[in-house]
């Protein structure tokens, strides 16, 4: 087998149209702002997070042969992202995402991953058939999950022997995707990071505090979760008890990928040694400077 990369990272790499405006908006606002597009997809934001923390991420997802497609390969390998095992389909167009912002937060959102979702297990043939992992030799790294990918692919690499020894990362893409981490639950496998609304929808319930939240997912079978609460309370709940913290107030610009920079900088300061109540507070700190901006994307 080839050397295996430090993590690898499943899911969605796409480009991200975002729209960003510095007023106050509803639904049909019409304001002036700013629209840019960069690299995106909850994968490619924790890899590019992965990588402004010092580990070397790989990617591995679905992207076209068109030339929206060849210009993003290109533009993660010039951030040093591993691409050797990305799956190109001659048929497939390279995804989207769309996004509208204000001073409120986020307004609306559109993600157009259809392609990934119709790769399917392609995107894991490199850990089922080899050179990274085969179900007798199994991958034995830190992989983060997305749950951009399918429910049945979800439920699969829950259960699948080719993923048995992985140390699981998983997160839904958004909150109308958040039940299709349920093989997760069913099967005790991973560490979930997830939002209150989120957690409530995995639970079919409702909660005002992350800690609420982290305890019933734990009790429908989690091994290990950490739920964040905006502005508010955040924690890490495993069997062995629960820790909570608060984010450092700050003035809010930006909030696509806030999420995926909280889970990357967690995964980073674990690997970096630190206990949980420090990887904790340092995953809270680095999201709040990414969604004052500080942070140059």
């Amino acid at each position: 087998m080839t050397k295996a990369p430090e993590i690898l990272c499943v899911g969605s790499v796409l480009w991200d149209i975002i729209g960003r405006s510095a007023s106050h908006m509803r639904a049909g606002s019409d304001v002036p702002g700013r629209i840019i597009r960069l690299p995106g997809g909850v994968a490619m934001n924790i890899a590019m997070a992965l990588s402004r923390f010092g580990l070397k991420p790989a990617l591995l997802s679905a992207i076209g042969q068109d030339p929206e497609g060849n210009e993003l390969v290109a533009e993660c390998a010039r951030r040093g992202l591993g691409t050797d095992h990305l799956y190109r389909s001659a048929d497939l167009p390279t995804d989207r995402y769309m996004a509208i912002e204000g001073a409120n937060g986020l307004i609306a959102a559109i993600a157009d991953a259809h392609s990934l979702e119709a790769a399917g297990d392609k995107i894991l043939n490199v850990l089922n058939f080899g050179p990274l992992g085969r179900p007798e030799n199994p991958f034995d790294g830190l992989i983060a999950l997305d749950g951009n990918l399918t429910a049945g692919l979800l439920e699969q690499i829950a259960t699948s022997p080719s993923f048995s020894k992985a140390d699981l990362r998983v997160a839904p893409a958004s909150p109308g995707k958040a039940e299709r981490l349920l093989p997760f639950l069913r099967s005790g496998r991973g560490t979930l990071y997830v939002n209150l609304e989120e957690a409530g929808l995995l639970c079919q319930s409702s909660f005002e505090t992350a800690d609420q939240a982290a305890s019933q997912l734990l009790e429908r079978g989690a091994a290990r979760v950490l739920v964040t609460n905006g502005g508010d309370g955040c924690c890490d709940a495993t069997a062995d008890g629960l820790i909570q913290e608060c984010p450092p107030p700050v003035l809010v610009t930006r909030v696509t990928g806030a999420g995926d920079t909280f889970m990357a900088a967690h995964i980073a300061a674990e690997c970096d040694g630190a206990n949980r109540k420090d990887a904790l507070s340092r995953a809270l700190h680095a999201a709040a400077a990414y969604v004052s901006g500080e942070v140059a994307i």
